[in-house]
Parts: structure tokens; sequence; C-alpha cells
């Protein structure tokens, strides 16, 4: 199973969602990030958070959702947060969609403790959805109900 985190720039929510789901994952399910205006580069933030806590970051960078084309994620997960005003990409294809909206950290202000706080903040709330995620029978469900049983994660 692909699965396929979007987010506007592919910088820094979309790649810490890409991270920390490889991390995490068992046998059999990968994660791949991209983004619908991908900025070329990645959140030197997000890279350090992940590094420190020992997810390996050397084959993460920001790309476009073109790059997929020829092999298309089963699930597709936007962490774009609508509520700041922000465009969330969609994917055309027949995969599983679901919108799991983050406030963006690179957007804090602050010193270096409040900026790393709220990646850590971040990094705890991708966390707690990705144990749910995992904790489904994804051998047994069909995909209306593991649409629904994805936007209840992305509730939480």
């Amino acid at each position: 199973m692909k699965v396929l985190f979007m987010c506007t720039a592919n910088s820094c929510r979309s790649v810490l969602s890409e991270g920390l789901f490889n991390q995490m994952a068992p046998e059999g399910m990968i994660a791949v990030s991209s983004g619908s205006h991908p900025s070329g580069r990645l959140n030197p933030c997000a890279i350090s958070t992940l590094q420190s806590l020992g997810v390996e970051t050397s084959r993460l960078y920001s790309k476009g959702s073109d790059s997929f084309q020829n092999d298309p994620p089963d699930i597709v997960i936007t962490v774009c947060d609508n509520a700041n005003g922000e465009p969330c990409p969609v994917y055309f294809g027949p995969a599983v969609k679901s919108h799991w909206g983050l406030p963006d950290p690179s957007d804090v202000q602050g010193s270096d403790e409040e900026v790393q706080a709220a990646f850590d903040a971040t990094v705890a709330h991708i966390r707690q959805r990705l144990s749910a995620f995992f904790a489904l029978n994804h051998s047994a469900i069909a995909a209306a109900e593991l649409k629904h049983a994805l936007d209840r994660i992305g509730a939480i």
C-alpha cells in the first residue's frame, strides 16, 4: 500500500508525514509526499526534527504530484491547513482521499525554542494520527469504509 501525503510546497508537513510514516509503517506500506506548488527545497527545521527522531531523511525531497503518474498511490492524504486560507491540492484519480489538516509549524515566529515546540507538536499530532491509521485492519476494509475511517482520523 502506498500513501501520498500532499501539501502546497512539499517542504514541511507532507515531508514530516512521509518520514514519520515510513519510520512507523509495517512491512508492505510506504509513504511518499508531493506538493501542488513544490518549493524545490525542504524546510531545514523539518529535516533536523526528523533526524533528531532517528528518521532517515536522505531520500526526502520537494516534488510535484506528476512524479507519481506512472506509479499512483492507493491513498492520498492532504495535510494543508484550510483554516489559514491555504489552497489544498487535489489529486485526481482512483485513490482513496482524505484531509488531515495541520497548522504549518514553519509559520511560527519566535525563539528557536518556540519554533521547535511547534515542530514537536506537529510531529506528536502526526504520530497520533499514524498510530490510528496503522491500527486499522487494512486487509479487510472496503474503500468507502476506509475513506470514512481516514476522515475520522483526520479529525483527531
